[in-house]
């Protein structure tokens, strides 16, 4: 054995002992760091001019975490190439790299040990690694047609309206809704306008509204659907939840935002029928797409505290969208429920959950609220902006939504770094986050003394 080949003995199994959950927060970091260095150069703006360090990569990050928050605006600076970097890191971002590493190997018929099943299935969120190469598939494969097909679509609005620009502008929003990234190409009509110009037209809005909920719905939720043939009595629980919560959310959300906007006199100007539809397209697009058809800075704060909760929640687990997931907020609620019913353990659906699903819940809300409220406490304190606002922003970045009331591309380099980390946390995963450097250890047989305490 040759000195070289001693090398690289302890190299690898050091390589080997690096759990899942760090090779995929790593990986994340890694995406981040290329994407940053692409956009760096020149031939990424449009100006041909190479791009401060800081807006790349905040722009990096909010690609690869899916979530939308941009410091310049996608169309006007940055040339086609920039553009291209971006959609491929949005990509790459949703539906997972492990997605595509896994799915590279299958084709090459080389053999998928058990350590990379391992890390496919905390990659995607499985519930089970038997069967994960076929998941893996079924993503992919999954992916590249719902987002043909969404491009198809929209170029029919797009191409009359953009001209053969008209085919970009629709495969890169049919990426960006799909992997509820946020990101649009709509510049050309005012900076940072997102979809404002397509607020009377309900075909763009109902195509990218039906992209962002098949996104944000989860790949093991359309597996369970097709399998059983979209009969709901015959779904796994976890697919029954999110698809009750994604809908209470959707209906109830939009029913909020239209009542809430109702004394604004800037709403009153428009149809009972505009306002209905496009505040459902808000209640779709802010759990965590990202895209807007009415201007957020004149929306009130009832309307944006509202907006605050659902991006809170985001999208499910397995998905291309952030948040803490609709599954957590089910999981809390059923667990309220059995408290009032007395009953010694959490049930949905005629199941009982798991003895520490609840307290996994519980801790996934206390992270994303504590997070967020900290976030905003310092982007508020440092950069002097309404508390309001900046609770909006913070929210946004850790439930990967990419919604703005427009104070990001004005904030300093140290809120802008709390952004890009709050970005990382909520497409990671709260758990992935906090797990990836805790040390497992194994339960004692004994237990501590016990003592009650008052509650409530």
């Amino acid at each position: 054995m040759s000195d070289i080949e001693k090398l690289h003995i302890p190299v690898i199994g050091r390589i080997r002992k690096i759990s899942p959950l760090k090779i995929i927060l790593f990986g994340f970091i890694i995406l981040i760091f290329i994407g940053t260095i692409l956009l760096c150069l020149p031939i990424s703006s449009r100006s041909g001019q190479p791009t401060p360090f800081m807006t790349s990569s905040f722009t990096a990050t909010s690609a690869v975490c899916v979530t939308g928050l941009i410091k310049v605006d996608t169309y006007n600076y940055w040339s086609p190439f920039g553009q291209a970097v971006i959609l491929g890191l949005i990509q790459v971002g949703g539906i997972g790299f492990m997605t595509i590493c896994i799915t590279a190997i299958s084709l090459s018929h080389k053999k998928i040990g058990l350590a990379s099943r391992e890390l496919m299935q905390s990659s995607v969120s499985a519930p089970q690694r038997g069967g994960i190469v076929k998941m893996t598939r079924f993503i992919l494969v999954g992916t590249l047609l719902i987002e043909l097909s969404g491009a198809v679509l929209l170029s029919i609005a797009f191409v009359p309206r953009f001209g053969a620009k008209g085919l970009w502008y629709a495969l890169f929003h049919s990426v960006s809704a799909f992997c509820n990234a946020g990101f649009d190409l709509m510049g050309s009509g005012g900076e940072f306008s997102s979809l404002t110009s397509f607020d009377k037209n309900p075909y763009v809005c109902i195509v990218i509204s039906a992209l962002i909920v098949i996104g944000g719905l989860g790949f093991f939720v359309w597996k369970d659907l097709i399998d059983n043939r979209f009969r709901f009595k015959m779904l796994r629980m976890h697919s029954k939840a999110v698809l009750i919560t994604s809908t209470i959310l959707i209906f109830g959300g939009g029913l909020l935002l239209y009542l809430t906007e109702l004394p604004n006199s800037s709403s009153q100007e428009h149809s009972a029928l505009y306002q209905i539809g496009n505040s459902l397209f808000q209640s779709v697009s802010t759990r965590t797409a990202g895209f807007n058809t009415v201007d957020l800075s004149q929306l009130t704060h009832s309307t944006i505290f509202i907006m605050v909760l659902l991006m809170m929640v985001g999208g499910s687990p397995g998905s291309t969208a952030g948040g803490l997931k609709t599954t957590t907020l089910a999981v809390l609620f059923a667990s309220v429920i059995s408290v009032f019913k007395r009953k010694k353990s959490v049930e949905m659906f005629g199941r009982r959950l798991e003895e520490n699903v609840s307290s996994l819940a519980l801790c996934i809300f206390a992270m994303y609220l504590m997070l967020g409220s900290a976030g905003a406490v310092f982007i508020s304190t440092v950069e002097n902006v309404p508390f309001i606002n900046a609770l909006f922003e913070s929210a946004s970045a850790v439930a990967t939504v990419g919604l703005t009331t427009g104070i990001t591309p004005q904030l300093g380099i140290l809120s802008s770094i709390v952004l890009m980390l709050m970005m990382l946390f909520g497409r990671v995963g709260s758990l992935t986050m906090l797990l990836a450097f805790s040390n497992y250890k194994s339960r004692p047989q004994s237990q501590k003394p016990l003592e009650k305490i008052q509650i409530g």
